[in-house]
């Protein structure tokens, strides 16, 4: 604005708006996310759990330290106090003088915009009366009532107002810099360029420096790169790793070295306790000099580990150290496979280099079952449960019950099955039940296709075929069978009442000859065209079937009744061949080719829409991000909460190779779709894969489906196309065409002369 002047705002007044702002930018998202979420609603979910999960570790430790923690109450405190400080910043706010509003004379004198002179002298004069110095008013407001008369009544002022906004004219507007004044204060200046060489010169590098030496030290999964590079070495060097070997490996990673990781601690009294471990274990192969097998921290690791999975009491002290290893182990080995899939892709890819076998691999995700149940590989899966003991297994293993897996658990009848667990109580054996009506139970489905080509159940060599598997998950009291409603098939009904299994496979395997001589029958007469041998194909299969029916009494049959079928025969071949004249054949031919564009054209459209459908999937996953809160697994031994979670892989078990990398599957809730994808072979011919379907906290739950795939050969390249090119004939005819035109131009033009 013309006429305006600028000084600095000594006031510092300026500063309140700033660090106002500052302090609820802070406080406001500082309490969305860290206000203690009602404690009430934790309470509530751990009271759904305790009928199921009351006697695993990590309950206990969850509800003890649920009991014990003053996290919430800090949190509660600071957020509050934070609070309190907006609260009075903005009240002081609110309470300072607004310096740059915009002047109008009217609000003074109490008056609506265009009064006349009258009026206004008259308010002024009743106003005046009352805020007169000397009659005990306010000097200040009567100054401003003066102001205001003269705007609207002195012409000189009221083109000032007018035009400046102020009817004295130009006024000086003071701008602050939103730092209070002692800042900008001439005798501090020293002292504030000592706060800022500290602050922004020594104390920013050092905590960047520091965040940056420590995020560098780790993957994206929070795993110490050292540690992977520890993995893939022992991979490339052992591609067949044993689970003695795996373990070994697994516990030399530099977590457990307390000088690569704080959290991992060497007690003073690890020298009496850790040799007394060793000799109740046996043979760890301690004497082993590889290093870093035989470093004090690997030791330590390998035993603590090796109690765990052995399910042996320890002392206070090793136990808090044992729970700290057991609890970074499940990561470890997902970084280990991630490792194994890395260096197949490598080999894959390069040649020249060792992959890890099959057995590496898989045998990672059993010892990430093992560790989560606190149960060596040898061990019966029924462990898992509650209340079931080495000595209990017998009365499972019985000739009577032959119960040996949790799938023959949930197959038997109620009554056998609370017959065979007669060593528990009533009550414990309801919490075993819902123990095992808890565990998961995945129906899976999978679909082969080849994406992005004419045929998509065509597979050729080097295309790349796409497994799209849906999982859903149910729970195992779903599976339990009831004695009120006994259903047996009809099949094994009728071979109780026979009394003879051998007679029954028999019978089955007369009726599948049986079947298969149909169907060849069926072949040899479509394949024929001539009508006479198809009226003997006729008459014979309908003497067999005659003698099916009247047995020996088909071989006296009179020849009449042959002769009787030739004429009748012979009389439908006649109609047949005055039906087929030439006109109604070409119709039927042009309408069956019709019916086959038409089915064509629909089958495309199918597989079009099907394909939108698969891109729309993708591109919503891309956008989405699912919760890896599906479902708390059932651990008696683990130390802390786990989410229920899969691998999903296709593998070729005769040539132990991966085929597709394995897809951690952590989001299955209820329903979930993968798509595995990989190339196929360049070889044509037929492949037997399996797709394999393991967990990574239950042991005896993994399913494995065969997958056939027939490769055929690969369509030849198109070089040209009629559609990529303008024929030479077309572009001649335009040529003459245009040549034509000009020289009709130029006949009509000497004719016109």
């Amino acid at each position: 604005m013309a006429g305006q002047q600028f000084q600095y705002d000594d006031s510092g007044n300026t500063f309140f708006y700033f660090l106002t702002s500052f302090v609820g930018l802070i406080v406001i998202p500082a309490t969305y996310y860290l206000w203690p979420r009602d404690q009430n609603a934790e309470q509530l979910r751990l009271k759904t759990l305790r009928r199921v999960h009351g006697r695993c570790l990590w309950y206990r430790l969850r509800l003890l330290k649920s009991q014990q923690s003053i996290v919430p109450t800090l949190k509660k405190a600071a957020l509050l106090f934070g609070w309190a400080i907006f609260l009075f910043l903005a009240y002081k706010v609110s309470k300072l003088d607004r310096e740059y509003q915009e002047y109008n004379p009217y609000e003074v004198l109490s008056l609506d915009a265009g009064a006349s002179v009258a009026e206004i002298k008259k308010q002024y004069r009743v106003l005046s009366l009352k805020h007169h110095p000397d009659k005990g008013g306010d000097e200040a407001t009567f100054m401003k009532l003066a102001k205001a008369y003269s705007a609207l009544t002195n012409e000189e002022s009221r083109k000032n107002w007018e035009t400046y906004g102020n009817p004295d004219g130009p006024r000086v507007t003071s701008f602050g810099i939103a730092l209070p004044a002692w800042i900008v204060d001439q005798k501090n200046s020293m002292l504030v360029l000592l706060v800022y060489g500290l602050a922004f010169m020594v104390i920013l590098p050092v905590v960047v420096g520091t965040w940056w030496y420590r995020s560098i030290r780790y993957s994206g999964d929070q795993i110490l790169i050292n540690t992977t590079q520890l993995f893939m070495h022992f991979m490339y060097k052992t591609p067949t790793m044993n689970m003695k070997r795996l373990g070994m490996v697994l516990t030399a990673a530099f977590e457990f070295d307390p000088r690569s990781n704080k959290e991992a601690i060497i007690r003073p009294t690890d020298n009496i306790e850790v040799p007394q471990l060793i000799r109740e274990l046996g043979n760890i192969n301690v004497k082993k000099k590889e290093p870093p097998f035989c470093y004090p921290y690997s030791l330590k690791a390998r035993v603590l580990l090796l109690t765990h999975l052995s399910r042996m009491e320890v002392s206070e002290d090793i136990e808090e150290d044992q729970r700290f290893v057991v609890k970074k182990c499940p990561a470890l080995l997902q970084e280990m496979i991630n490792v194994g899939c890395q260096l197949t892709m490598m080999a894959t890819s390069r040649g020249g280099l060792r992959a890890p076998r099959l057995t590496s691999i898989e045998n990672c995700m059993k010892l990430s079952q093992m560790v989560v149940q606190g149960l060596q590989e040898a061990k019966s899966p029924l462990l898992q449960l509650p209340h079931f003991e080495e000595e209990h297994l017998r009365y499972c293993f019985s000739k009577k019950y032959k119960v040996r897996t949790l799938q023959d658990l949930i197959s038997l009848k109620d009554a056998d099955r609370r017959s065979m667990l007669r060593f528990i109580g009533e009550e414990t054996y309801d919490e075993v039940m819902a123990v095992l009506g808890s565990f998961p139970y995945i129906h899976m489905v999978t679909k082969l296709q080849v994406l992005d080509d004419e045929d998509s159940h065509n597979i050729t060599a080097g295309s790349i075929v796409t497994v799209t598997v849906t999982l859903t998950r149910k729970r195992t009291s779903d599976m339990f069978e009831k004695d009120e409603n006994p259903q047996l098939p009809t099949e094994e009904a009728n071979s109780e009442e026979q009394g003879d299994a051998k007679n029954k496979s028999k019978v089955w395997q007369n009726k599948n000859k049986g079947a298969k001589k149909a169907t060849k029958s069926k072949k040899k007469k479509l394949t024929k065209k001539k009508p006479v041998p198809q009226q003997q194909v006729k008459g014979d299969q309908v003497k067999q079937a005659n003698g099916n029916v009247a047995g020996n009494e088909s071989a006296a049959a009179p020849k009449e009744e042959e002769e009787e079928l030739s004429e009748k025969g012979s009389e439908s071949d006649e109609a047949e061949g005055n039906k087929d004249s030439p006109s109604e054949r070409d119709e039927e031919s042009d309408k069956q080719s019709d019916t086959e564009v038409d089915e064509i054209a629909g089958d495309d459209e199918e597989e079009w829409e099907a394909l939108q459908q698969s891109i729309q999937r993708r591109e919503r996953a891309l956008l989405e991000t699912k919760s890896k809160v599906t479902h708390p697994i059932y651990g008696l031994y683990f130390p802390e909460e786990k989410q229920e979670w899969w691998w999903l892989y296709i593998a070729d078990r005769k040539e132990q190779t991966l085929v597709s990398m394995p897809n951690h599957v952590c989001t299955l809730k209820d329903t979930e779709e993968v798509e595995l994808k990989f190339p196929a072979p360049s070889k044509t011919g037929n492949y037997q894969y399996s797709v394999i379907l393991r967990s990574d906290s239950y042991m005896g739950l993994d399913q494995i489906k065969p997958l056939k795939l027939e490769v055929h050969e690969a369509k030849a390249m198109l070089d040209n196309h009629p559609q990529w090119d303008i024929p030479e004939t077309e572009e001649e005819e335009d040529d003459q065409e245009d040549s034509d035109g000009i020289e009709e131009s130029e006949e009509d033009d000497e004719d016109n002369d």
